[in-house]
Order: structure tokens, then sequence, then C-alpha cells
């Protein structure tokens, strides 16, 4: 363990200064600007490239040679011809991400076609019905993982509503130098392989001293019976990933270059497979004037989290010749960097990571965050409006354990949208059911809007971060009905497992989600894991209700807090059998994926 993290240490601190030719011979290449396609007729070719990004020679998918893939640039109102041509041993397929397409179109193997065989050139077509940031990723397999995804930019026809003299794409993802297989053994025998900050004895003692022996023994005793950590934010983590911005680890230093005066429009993609980032240029607001390529009202931040797959789009006007894209993993265990200069070969101070953030019992929809307990038991405390009496969650078993979770599950009164919107739970589940199904160990007592919260790790650090209830709609959505009716989603895993699903079922294990066509309906998501997940929906934008009358943001993916409970509302104007997932690339592959029929 301690020598891949000191490797990617050393990558990320060292490697420009070395000797390391192999790295030398990586950074020269991957400082080549990326190749910008654009027009109506476009041709890709995917393939394998020969790649190095921690000194250590691998091969990566690519889309015409290089990771991330070509900046396509198209433009609203025209039809489009992209002719994909498959040089692989094994099937492929692109899924243009956010993009209002016909069905066929979508890039889902299995799904909506068939993929694209060895060999074999596929000729997606279809209109481009939209402006803003999007993005490109395979949908077979891991190689969304091995290097294939890119950028893709809508032109708009009209003129946009903000003004900039400079504009850059910022794709942040994750490398792995392991085979994604590999990642995916090591998390089904050990969930929290990848995690080496585990709590010790020593931050025992620290949290002795701040909170009380009692306490600390009882945190440390509810996390044992749930048989969780509170460090276990990412699955997957800096111990084996190297993150990269525009395809570049931060000891390369990608630079985007602009003039003194100049607003630059800057276009954040999270094209990672499983990394969370918090996005800050130290000195610089930022001002948030996408999201997901809709247009909101511009908000100043300082901060910003981009879950896997989102897009945000900020404008910014450097005051210095050199500031630092700093975008840190949501674990700190290690980060993304880049400059923008006046100049090429200029770099600004990186900051120091934050601390890592530990999740509480709050976070995982225990009442109160558990302080009214006293020694092993709960002392009469009130959990979820039902008095505890002297229960000892301590002396419970697994099997009294998962009852218990359900009880409070069932008496947790989860508040439903304030409409007369009839809910139901998508798959005909009670959810004080859900507690002991192999597919779930633990179920949210309490959980609550958190719209208004950055997040773990953001909320209350002393900056201005972004939150999913400051994006407003820069228009409002007139003419669009209230839903008709609304379907419940639970989001539920076992991590000792690594088994993951929504209601408890894999994809395996479960039907098609009907809605019928020109239906406008509720999708509402509550998350019972300890993991954010996020959450997209192909083929549709939908409104989060965020409270923002009737100028609710467009989105195609939303990060669900733990113990969230949050909503959005579609239109499923276009039949198909659509996807409907965690972008988390390995959660996906374990079962977080649904099918919404639409007919």
């Amino acid at each position: 363990m301690t020598g891949r993290i000191g490797r990617r240490r050393f990558v990320e601190g060292f490697a420009l200064a070395t000797g390391l030719a192999a790295l030398g011979r990586a950074k020269a290449h991957a400082a080549a600007p990326p190749a910008i396609l654009q027009g109506d007729r476009i041709d890709l070719t995917v393939g394998t490239t020969p790649v190095n990004f921690t000194g250590r020679a691998r091969t990566a998918t690519t889309v015409n040679g290089a990771v991330p893939g070509p900046i396509l640039r198209l433009r609203e109102g025209d039809t489009v011809t992209l002719n994909v041509t498959n040089r692989l041993k094994e099937p492929t397929s692109i899924h243009w991400h956010g993009l209002l397409l016909p069905n066929s179109m979508d890039g889902v193997p299995g799904l909506t076609f068939r993929g694209i065989m060895p060999d074999e050139t596929f000729t997606y077509c279809f209109p481009i019905r939209q402006a803003g940031t999007y993005w490109y990723h395979s949908h077979s397999g891991m190689q969304e993982q091995t290097g294939l995804y890119g950028p893709l930019i809508l032109e708009p026809r009209d003129r946009e509503p903000y003004a900039y003299q400079r504009d850059h794409v910022v794709m942040l993802s994750d490398w792995t130098d392991e085979d994604p297989m590999t990642v995916m053994s090591n998390l089904k025998q050990q969930s929290d392989y990848y995690n080496h900050n585990r709590r010790t004895l020593g931050t025992f003692a620290r949290d002795a001293r701040r909170d009380g022996l009692g306490a600390a023994v009882d945190d440390r005793l509810m996390w044992g019976g749930m048989r969780m950590s509170p460090t276990d934010l990412m699955d997957v983590t800096g111990a084996t990933y190297t993150f990269l911005m525009n395809g570049q680890p931060p000891a390369a230093n990608w630079t985007g270059l602009f003039v003194r005066g100049e607003k630059v429009r800057l276009r954040f993609i999270n094209g990672s497979s499983m990394t969370t980032f918090d996005v800050r240029i130290p000195g610089l607001t930022m001002t948030v004037v996408q999201a997901d390529g809709s247009d909101v009202v511009p908000v100043e931040v300082d901060e910003f989290r981009i879950g896997v797959a989102e897009t945000y789009d900020v404008i910014v006007a450097p005051r210095q010749d050199a500031c630092t894209i700093f975008a840190q993993a949501l674990d700190r265990s290690g980060y993304a960097r880049g400059t923008l200069a006046v100049r090429e070969g200029l770099a600004a101070a990186i900051p120091p990571m934050d601390p890592r953030p530990l999740r509480t019992m709050a976070d995982m929809g225990m009442a109160h965050d558990m302080k009214g307990m006293s020694g092993k038991t709960m002392g009469g405390t009130t959990m979820g409006g039902m008095d505890m009496g002297g229960m000892d969650m301590s002396k419970m078993t697994p099997e009294e354990h998962a009852k218990h979770m359900a009880m409070m599950a069932g008496a947790s009164g989860d508040k439903k949208p304030a409409d007369t919107v009839p809910t139901s739970n998508a798959d005909g589940v009670d959810p004080a059911t859900l507690a002991g199904q192999p597919g779930v160990d633990n179920v949210a007592m309490e959980t609550r809007d958190k719209l208004g919260e950055a997040g773990i790790g953001l909320d209350g650090n002393g900056r201005r971060n972004l939150t999913y209830r400051d994006l407003r709609a820069l228009r409002p959505n007139i003419g669009r009905a209230p839903p008709t009716r609304a379907l419940e989603f639970h989001l539920t895993g076992n991590m000792e497992r690594f088994l993951w699903g929504f209601d408890g079922k894999k994809f395996s294990q479960a039907g098609p989600i009907r809605v019928a066509l020109g239906e406008r309906i509720r999708f509402v998501l509550i998350n019972d894991t300890m993991m954010e997940h996020p959450i997209h929906l192909h083929g549709f934008l939908f409104e989060v209700e965020n409270g923002q009358g009737n100028r609710l943001p467009l989105k195609h993916t939303i990060n669900v807090k733990p113990a969230e409970r949050m909503s959005f509302v579609f239109t499923a104007d276009t039949p198909g059998r659509w996807a409907f997932h965690c972008h988390l690339l390995y959660h996906m592959e374990a079962g977080m994926f649904r099918t919404v029929l639409v007919s």
C-alpha cells in the first residue's frame, strides 16, 4: 500500500524535476493541444494507444489515439453524422451523455443497439436539439475507465447571455494502472480495499479527548455494528488512482492560456469513473453560468463539488499571471491540477488539501448524530420520533440490527413532496422490508432535503460553496404541467458484498420501469447508503425540485447525498428503452442500473 501511495505522490509533486524518461515522454505527448473536430460529419476511431501517466507504460482505450478523445464541437440545429469505427478486439460503443436524441442513437449495448463489433463502423445520425457543455464515453464494459471518453461542445444558434473572450475545456478523470476487472475483484473481496485512511488507536484517543470516552466508544460500536467505516467516502481512491486534468497528471501541469483583462470560460466536465471532485481556483471567484449544459442565473462561488458525469461552466477574470485550478478528490486522497497562465511554463502555488472529512451518524440518517447516547445505551434518546428506552445497540446481532433499521425506516416519517401527486415505490417495495435483504446493509432512519448543503467536507469550510439550491434556470419553465404521479426509488447497497441497486435489487433482478409516452412524472430518490450516488437518466433533461418555483434547473445527472431525499420531474416525450443508473462505473457494473421503458 505504502509503495503505491508513495509512487503517486512522487508523480504528483516531483516528476517534472526527475530523470524519469518514460514520464517525460508521456508529458511531452500529453502536452500537445487536444484535437478539435467540428462540422456535421465526423469520423472517429476507437482503438488502443500506449500511455504513461505514472512512470509505468500502459495501454489505454482511445478515440482517435488520445485520452481524452478529441473535442467535438457541433452546432445546435444541425443534423450530424458520426461514423465510429471499432479497431478493438471486443465490441465497443459511444454514448452521447446528456443529449436529447432518438433512442436508437443513444449508444447503450443490449438496450438501444447491439454495440459496435470489431472492425465494424456504426453511423450515429441525429439532430442537435440543445446547446452547452456535454461529453461522450463508452457504455461497454470498463472501457470508460481505460480512457474512452471526451468533451462534447454544442454551439448555440443564438447569442449567449454572458460574455467571455477565452474558452477552455477542463476535463477531470481518474486513471489506474491496474486492470479495471482487478479493481472490481478487489472491491468484491474487500469493499474498503482502497481505503488507506482508516481510523486508528491514535484517532480514537483524539476523539476520546475531544468528545469524551463514552461518546468515542459509542461511535466505534455503532460503526462496527453496521460493518462500515466513517472514512469510507470513495470506493476507489488515490491509493490506485492518478487524477488527471485534460489527460495530464498533476506534475505535468496542464496549462490554459489567457491574456490579461480577458474573461475566461472554463467548461468543467467530470469524466471520471468513480471520483467526486471539489474544485476551486484559490484567490479567484468563479461565476457559474451553466449546469449540465443548461443556462442558470449566474451565481458567484469560491468552490463547487462536481459529481461523476456532471458538468459546470464558470467564467473567471484572472488578475495574476498564473493561477492554479485545483480539484481535490472528495476523500482527499489526491488531486488533479492545472494552471491558467499568460504564457506556457508558469505555475502558481498548489494549496494543501483540506482535512479528510468523516461521515457521521447524522450523515447515515441516524437522528441527532447519536450525541444523546451514554455509555453503551441510547439512554432514552428519541430517534425518528420514537423513544429508544435503554436499547443497547452494541449487543445487537446483525439480524437484530437489520430489523431495528427496518422498523426505524418505517417510522421515520419521510416527507413526500408537498402536493397531492400519488407516490408509490417503483418496485412495489415497502421500505420497512428492505433491511436485511442481501443487497441492503443500511436503511436510513431519517432522510431529508439536502439540496441546500454543499456536502461533507465543504459545508462550514469558510468558502462560498455552490449548492443545488443555488441553481436557478435562466429562463422560466413556462407551460410545463405538474406531474400526475411519482415513483419512489431507494438507492441501496451492501458494502461488504459490494452489491448495489435500486430498492434492494440489482439490474438482473428487476424489470423495466414503465412510463407512458408524454407522461409528466416525478422520480423520488432516497439514498439509504453511505456513498454519494450520481444518478443519470438517459434521453431526458429533468427539472430538479429545488424550491426555485418556475425556474427549476435542468440537469441530466444529480449527485444524491447519504440519507438524502430529493426529487425531479421530466416529460417522457421520446419513446424507447432508456438507461437509468448510478454513474459510478463500478456501482453500475455491480447492479445499480435500471431500464425506463417509455411507450
